[in-house]
């Protein structure tokens, strides 16, 4: 009987040495993206992380999130990139809009910098229902947020010493 298969797992760690964090926080609907950097940062100052470690850029609105945000990432200062925004649905298709193509640029801006960029923008057809995820009833969606930010900058650097040294292994045929 053959034992049982044990892969290799490798995941990433809720510590804070040496990481550099950008947080991108959109100014419209502040009294909601505020109480949402207040949660992701007291998840990385619980996890270590000094003021130091730390930029915050404010832009005017969730639409200029990405953009900021694909900066900070080819600036290569910065293990992860959290976006904050809160887009509230109102009386026209400007919601889906505005929503669509924030979260398709956050992602686009993680895939072409390689920097993980986690996604904190509240997509809610109510106010209340953004208070609720900024810290009153669900929790603070930005503590998440923050976890996450955490996690992902450890993985991305296992991950990239996992490669370099395969990468020197193969030698120049580029077999094992």
């Amino acid at each position: 009987m053959s034992e049982k298969l044990q892969p290799n797992n490798i995941r990433g760690e809720l510590k804070a040495a040496g990481l550099r964090f950008g947080i991108v926080v959109s100014r419209f609907n502040s009294f909601i993206t505020e109480r949402l950097l207040a949660g992701t940062l007291d998840a990385l100052e619980r996890a270590g992380t000094e003021a130091k470690q730390i930029d915050v850029v404010r832009v005017p609105g969730s639409f200029e999130l990405p953009i900021a945000a694909k900066k900070l990432g080819q600036s290569g200062k910065y293990d992860a990139v959290v976006a904050v925004g809160c887009i509230l649905r109102g009386e026209t298709t400007h919601f889906e809009y505005i929503s669509s193509e924030v979260a398709r640029g956050i992602q686009l801006a993680q895939m072409d910098t390689g920097v993980p960029m986690i996604f904190c923008v509240l997509t809610c057809d109510t106010l209340e229902q953004a208070i609720h995820r900024a810290g009153l009833k669900s929790g603070n969606k930005g503590f998440e947020a923050g976890l996450a930010a955490l996690e992902m900058a450890n993985l991305s650097r296992k991950l990239s010493l996992a490669d370099t040294s395969a990468r020197r292994g193969r030698g120049r045929s580029g077999r094992r």
